[in-house]
């Protein structure tokens, strides 16, 4: 393809050299720069690409798409002068492979917690119902029935219209994607073309990204301003953020609700560890999803469905069979009916989402013990919180790893013991081994009690240090357990 052709709807600040150059690849790597690539000088959170321009030059790429000009001396280097580099990209990956993301009905799903659940069960619904689906998720990227393994939320723009390419490719006429607020904020998702949008809801994480909560909404709210007419925006309104995503949107406005009068209304009749009984949109449906959060999510699909024309008896029938994605709510029972819950919760909301949906099912008599870590590198403000949300809802609390990452994981403990109060110390141990911790509470745990490990969920590893080694809850749980089939 031609710079001149990828170019189109970029906002060109200065130009200098030939745009009928024939491009070979994109990448904001130097690295990975061969001859007739264009290199994205991209200014990230750990270096500026800008100071690998001239080694790029030497490595043969023939174009580079900058913020700042350097000074030059190789007159046949085409240099483009952009405001963002990133904003380039994702418009040039959308141009380079052909703009699939117009090819499919691309739903994008944000908000802090339900999106992977949302996404997934969108997926596996669109797939019963007969059509060719993709999905682009936190777990795993599926093109029909292919999984892709994925690294990031939301992936690259030159990733991610690759990956889109492969669904249209593949005859696909539906994808279901997580947008996170990273993406947002770092314009991964510049020039896609979306035909819809959820909002599940918005509670405290990521503040060690975007430094404020503000900050963090005006993310989320970002993805919704830029929806076309064609699109439709569906939004929670019992989250108080519901509407604020909906304000400047030019899509079609929708709302789901449990608690208000909504376009999509459910009232959940029954929460027991078998799934949920809900009434929605006066339809009595049992489905095998547990807790309120999940039927937020159900609604939400359920919504989406409606949406995008599908039938609603058929979309009800095909959702009451259905079950999660991995690592959300995922419970195991062992052989003396000790219930072991893995849950990816790893905010304060979601942590008490999950144990007050426990909470609601548990007879009275039965101990909560949960095992709880926070992630290192990562928001640090929420750790005292997630310690206190912990102790509050639960018998018995064992404060442990989660990904320390390169900190030190006791001071992640140390910082987690802070917010435990006074009366809650009795009932809060602290094991530094995340296996340990397991097992422990597994030893703890006597005839009907309940178990929650929260934190890494679907994830198959632990990071120590920048290395990722194996280290699975469930599998853990279930050596402990040896549970009935």
């Amino acid at each position: 393809m031609q710079l001149q052709d990828l170019l189109y709807g970029v906002t060109i600040k200065e130009l200098v050299g030939r745009t009928d150059r024939e491009v070979n690849a994109l990448t904001f790597d130097s690295r990975k720069v061969t001859s007739d690539d264009v290199f994205f000088a991209i200014v990230g959170t750990a270096a500026d690409g800008h100071l690998f321009i001239n080694q790029t030059v030497d490595q043969g790429t023939k174009v580079i798409v900058c913020e700042n000009l350097p000074e030059i001396d190789n007159f046949d280097v085409t240099y483009v002068k952009v405001d963002n580099s990133s904003v380039a990209l994702g418009i040039m990956a959308g141009n380079f492979y052909g703009n699939p993301s117009a090819d499919l009905k691309l739903i994008g799903i944000t908000g802090t917690n339900g999106k992977t659940t949302i996404a997934t069960i969108l997926f596996k619904l669109f797939k019963d119902l007969g059509y060719k689906t993709g999905l682009l998720s936190t777990v795993e990227n599926y093109i029909n029935d292919t999984v892709v393994v994925a690294t990031h939320t939301t992936p690259n723009p030159i990733v991610l219209n690759a990956l889109l390419r492969d669904m249209v490719n593949a005859g696909c006429d539906y994808c279901f994607m997580e947008v996170s607020s990273h993406a947002v904020a770092q314009h991964r998702i510049e020039g896609l073309t979306f035909s819809g949008g959820v909002f599940s809801n918005l509670t405290h994480d990521h503040l060690d990204f975007h430094k404020t909560f503000d900050e963090y909404l005006k993310a989320k709210k970002a993805f919704f301003d830029v929806l076309p007419k064609s699109a439709f925006a569906l939004t929670n309104i019992d989250d108080k953020n519901g509407m604020v995503m909906l304000q400047n949107t030019k899509a079609y406005k929708k709302t789901y609700a449990l608690k208000q009068l909504a376009d999509f209304k459910a009232k959940i009749i029954e929460n027991q560890f078998s799934g949920l009984h809900l009434d929605i949109d006066n339809e009595d449906v049992y489905f095998k999803l547990v807790g309120s959060f999940n039927a937020y999510n159900l609604l939400a699909v359920y919504g989406t469905a409606i949406l995008l024309e599908q039938d609603k008896l058929k979309v009800l029938t095909l959702l009451s069979s259905l079950t999660g994605a991995e690592g959300r709510f995922d419970y195991i029972i062992s052989t003396d009916n000790i219930i072991g819950i893995v849950d990816y919760a790893h905010t304060p909301d979601a942590v008490q989402n999950v144990l007050s949906t426990i909470a609601n099912i548990r007879k009275g008599t039965e101990q909560v013990i949960t095992v709880i870590g926070c992630g290192g590198d990562r928001d640090k403000t929420k750790r005292p919180v997630m310690a206190q949300v912990a102790c509050d809802w639960s018998d018995k609390v064992i404060l442990t790893s989660d990904n320390p990452r390169t900190e030190d994981p006791q001071a992640i403990i140390n910082e987690m013991e802070a917010g435990v109060s006074p009366t809650n110390k009795r009932k809060t141990i602290s094991i530094l081994d995340r296996k340990e911790a397991i097992k422990t509470a597994c030893h703890l745990a006597k005839s009907g009690d309940i178990i929650l490990v929260a934190g890494k969920g679907h994830e198959k590893y632990q990071e120590i240090n920048g290395v990722r080694n194996h280290f699975d809850d469930k599998e853990i749980l279930l050596e402990q357990f040896n549970p009935r089939s």
